[in-house]
């Protein structure tokens, strides 16, 4: 009998394949359409898909899996999936929040797969904003991982039932990111930031953001569908979208890597994510979904398309490195994200 976290773990798992579809019934991306370059005066061979993570950790390619699950022996069958194919394309991989790990370690082989499938990958680990320093040591000693990510979720608890009702995160992030030896990524969980977050984090000392904005996995839906005593439905468009949150982050200016999540499902979403700013992309629902659906080898299929794609898309944008996107690539915007800016002055 598994435990009541690890009973929460899977209704997540679950309920996040039952509202994928509508938590995805608008793409904020196609907010953003990227102006076409008719002589881009290169060669696909000339792209160099590599990219810088956090600190010294470098990507091979601009996007990598992001967190995802972890606690149950669900979870673990996933992760073994997700890690193997991680360690095929050699791609980084997060894992969901390590914390059940902490408390019962019958579901620590939920997470410590991940290494054992990818020996040679970057993993990174993952913890609630907070954690204690402790915890945090923990969790990147139990997967020898290379960086740890901190999660914001306050929209998440406040829905969910069994939720924190207190929200006293920057002092302990600043310790964290102080005090850890290895890099430390703040994330939300899928509502995006403003730039005044932004420029909090940075000034706290985190190595780099992850603005994870709405259009991805909806936790505002999923915890109010466990949620039997209040209704929080008026959430379900909550928080700010993932291009809404990177024009934001942009405007904060903090020299920061920011990277982008939150219904990342395209490798064309992916540039666009770039031309906005993003140093790189995670993707956790739209890789998830399709493995829950149609099995690892229908994933294993779509992660080698984009691998083939993206450098393709590139060229076709006159651009050999991605982090030149920003500069190189002109985009414009449809009237809600356009109207957005201009009323926030991030433009």
């Amino acid at each position: 009998m598994e435990s009541r976290q690890a009973q929460r773990k899977n209704e997540h798992l679950s309920l996040a394949r039952k509202y994928y579809d509508q938590a995805h019934a608008s793409h904020p991306f196609d907010q953003v359409r990227l102006v076409h370059t008719a002589l881009p005066e290169m060669a696909v061979t000339d792209v160099d898909l590599k990219v810088p993570l956090v600190g010294q950790l470098q990507l091979s390619a601009p996007f990598y899996l992001e967190a995802m699950t972890g606690g149950s022996q669900t979870a673990l069958t996933i992760n073994r999936q997700l890690a193997r194919l991680a360690a095929k394309h050699r791609l980084a991989m997060a894992t969901g929040s390590v914390s059940i790990a902490l408390k019962d370690p019958t579901a620590r082989a939920s997470f410590t797969v991940i290494r054992e499938e990818n020996p040679d990958g970057i993993v990174i680990a993952n913890l609630s904003s907070g954690a204690s320093l402790a915890d945090a040591r923990t969790a990147v000693e139990l997967l020898d991982a290379d960086a740890l990510e901190l999660h914001l979720n306050a929209a998440q608890e406040l829905v969910m039932p069994e939720g924190d009702r207190r929200f006293f995160w920057l002092d302990n992030l600043r310790e964290l990111a102080n005090a850890l030896t290895v890099p430390v990524i703040v994330k939300e969980v899928g509502f995006g930031m403003n730039k005044t977050d932004v420029a909090k984090l940075a000034q706290a000392g985190v190595q780099a953001i992850n603005v994870s904005g709405r259009g991805g996995t909806n936790f505002a839906l999923i915890e109010n569908r466990r949620n039997h005593e209040e209704d929080f439905s008026s959430l379900a468009q909550w928080g700010q979208t993932t291009p809404e949150a990177l024009l934001e982050a942009r405007a904060a200016k903090t020299g920061r890597p920011v990277i982008a999540s939150g219904g990342i499902s395209s490798p064309l979403d992916v540039i666009k994510a770039g031309a906005l700013g993003a140093s790189s992309c995670g993707v956790a629902g739209y890789f998830l979904n399709i493995l829950q659906t149609a099995g690892p080898k229908a994933l294993d299929q779509e992660i080698a398309n984009w691998l083939a794609v993206l450098p393709r898309l590139l060229a076709l944008q006159g651009v050999s490195r991605f982090a030149d996107l920003p500069v190189m690539a002109a985009s414009v915007f449809a009237p809600e994200l356009y109207s957005y800016a201009q009323q926030r002055h991030l433009l």
